[in-house]
C-alpha cells in the first residue's frame, strides 16, 4: 500500500493545480492577444475602407477632372474644325472664281491674236507697225502675264487647300480620339463597387511603350489647334489676295481692251479721211483726164483743118510750076503761096502740144491707176480693222469674278 503511494508516474496535486493555472493564463493570454488582433484587424479594416473610399473619390473626381479636360479639348477642336471646314469651302469658291477667270482670259487672247492676224492682210503701204498693232501686242502681253499669274495664284489655292484638308484630317482623328477617350472615361465614371461584371484584371497594371505624358497630350492637341489657326489664317489672307489680283486684272483688261478699242476708232478714221483724200484726189485726176482728152481732141481737129490749105496752097505751086518759059516767074503770088505752105508746113511741125498732152493723159491714167490701187489698199485696211476686227471685238465682256 505504501508502494502505491509512492507511484512516480502520478503528479502531484500542485503541479495539476499549477498546469490548471498555467491553461487558464495560457487561455487568457491567448483569448487577450485574439482580442488585439481582432480589435486591429477591424480598426484595419476600417482604416482600409477609408482609405479605398478616400482614394476612390480621388480617383472618381480625378475622372471627372479629366473629362472636363476632354471635353474643353474637344469642343476646342470642334470650333477649330468647324472654323477651318468653313475655310475650306470659302476658298473652294475663291478655286472656282480663278477658274472662271482664267476661262475668261481666253477669249480675249484669243481675239486679239485673231486681230494682230487678220491685220497681217493689210498690203501696201497700208502694213505699217501703227499704234493699233502695239496696243494689240501689249494686249496680247497683258493678257498673257494676267494667265500666268492667275495660274501660280490657282496652283497656290489648290496647296492652301490641301493644307487645310490635311489640318482639318488632324483634327478629326484627333476629335475622333477624344471621343473614344471621352466614352471610355464616362463608362469609368459610371462604375461603381455594386456595377454587375466588374472584374479583376491583372495586366491593367501595365505600361504600355505608348504611354505619353499629360504634357505630350496638351501639346498634341495644341499643336492641331495652332496648326488649324495657322492654315485658316493663311486662307484669310490668300482669300484677300485673290480678291485684289481679280479685281486688278479685270481692270487691267478693261483698260487695254478700251486702248485698243481707242485705237482702232482712231486709226479707221485717219484710214477714212486719207480714203476720202484719195477719191477727192481721183475725182481731180478724172475731170483732168477728160479735160486733156478734149484738149488732145481739139488739137487733133485743128490739124486736121490745116491739110486742106495746106493741100491747096501746094497744089497752086505744082499747077504754077507748070507755067510756060518766061512766064515761070517768081512772082508775089509764087513767092506768097511758098511762104504760105512754108508757114502752114511750119505751124503743123510745131504742134508738138499734142505729143505732150498724150503724155500727159498717159502720165494722168497712170495717175489714175495709182489712186484706185490705193483706194482699194484703203478699203482693205477699212475691211479689216472696222468688220472683221472691231465688230469681233464687240462681243467682248470682261467681267468680275
Amino acid at each position: 500500500m505504501a508502494g502505491l503511494l509512492q507511484d512516480t508516474s502520478k503528479f502531484h496535486a500542485s503541479e495539476w493545480h499549477t498546469a490548471n493555472r498555467m491553461q487558464r493564463a495560457s487561455t487568457e493570454s491567448q483569448k487577450s492577444r485574439s482580442e488585439c488582433v481582432t480589435a486591429e484587424s477591424w480598426r484595419l479594416v476600417d482604416e482600409i475602407e477609408k482609405t479605398t473610399q478616400k482614394t476612390q473619390s480621388d480617383v472618381n473626381k480625378k475622372i471627372e477632372q479629366r473629362r472636363e479636360e476632354i471635353k474643353f479639348w474637344k469642343q476646342e477642336l470642334d470650333n477649330k474644325l468647324e472654323q477651318i471646314v468653313h475655310e475650306t469651302e470659302v476658298l473652294l469658291t475663291f478655286k472656282k472664281r480663278l477658274e472662271r477667270a482664267l476661262e475668261g482670259c481666253k477669249e480675249p487672247l484669243v481675239v486679239a491674236q485673231k486681230c494682230l492676224l487678220y491685220r497681217q492682210r493689210r498690203v501696201g503701204i497700208d502694213l505699217v507697225h501703227d499704234e493699233v498693232e502695239q496696243e494689240l501686242l501689249k494686249e496680247t502681253e497683258v493678257l498673257q502675264g494676267i494667265i500666268a499669274l492667275l495660274g501660280r495664284t490657282l496652283e497656290q489655292t489648290n496647296e492652301q487647300i490641301r493644307r487645310n484638308r490635311s489640318a482639318k484630317y488632324n483634327l478629326e482623328m484627333d476629335l475622333k480620339d477624344k471621343f473614344t477617350a471621352l466614352t471610355i472615361d464616362d463608362y469609368c465614371a459610371s462604375l461603381t463597387n455594386d456595377t454587375p461584371h466588374i472584374i479583376y484584371a491583372d495586366n491593367a497594371m501595365k505600361l504600355e511603350g505608348n504611354f505619353v505624358s499629360p504634357e505630350d497630350w496638351i501639346d498634341f492637341s495644341n499643336i492641331n489647334v495652332e496648326k488649324a489657326d495657322k492654315q485658316r489664317n493663311n486662307s484669310l489672307a490668300l482669300k484677300a489676295l485673290i480678291n485684289s489680283i481679280l479685281s486688278q486684272t479685270a481692270n487691267d483688261m478693261r483698260k487695254q481692251c478700251e486702248m485698243v478699242n481707242i485705237a482702232f476708232r482712231n486709226r479707221v478714221k485717219e484710214v477714212k479721211d486719207a480714203k476720202h483724200k484719195l477719191e477727192t484726189f481721183l475725182a481731180m485726176v478724172m475731170d483732168e483726164i477728160a479735160s486733156q482728152e478734149r484738149n488732145i481732141a481739139a488739137l487733133k481737129k485743128a490739124i486736121a483743118d490745116k491739110e486742106g490749105p495746106v493741100k491747096v496752097a501746094q497744089t497752086r505751086l505744082e499747077a504754077r510750076n507748070r507755067r510756060p518759059n518766061v512766064e515761070l516767074c517768081y512772082d508775089t503770088v509764087h513767092c506768097s503761096l511758098m511762104n504760105e505752105v512754108q508757114e502752114i508746113t511750119k505751124n503743123i511741125q510745131r504742134q508738138d502740144a499734142l505729143a505732150q498732152a498724150e503724155a500727159e493723159l498717159k502720165r494722168l491714167s497712170c495717175r489714175q491707176l495709182c489712186l484706185e490701187e490705193e483706194i482699194k489698199v484703203k478699203e482693205n485696211t477699212l475691211y479689216i480693222d472696222e468688220v472683221l476686227c472691231m465688230q469681233m471685238r464687240e462681243s467682248l465682256c470682261i467681267n468680275n469674278y
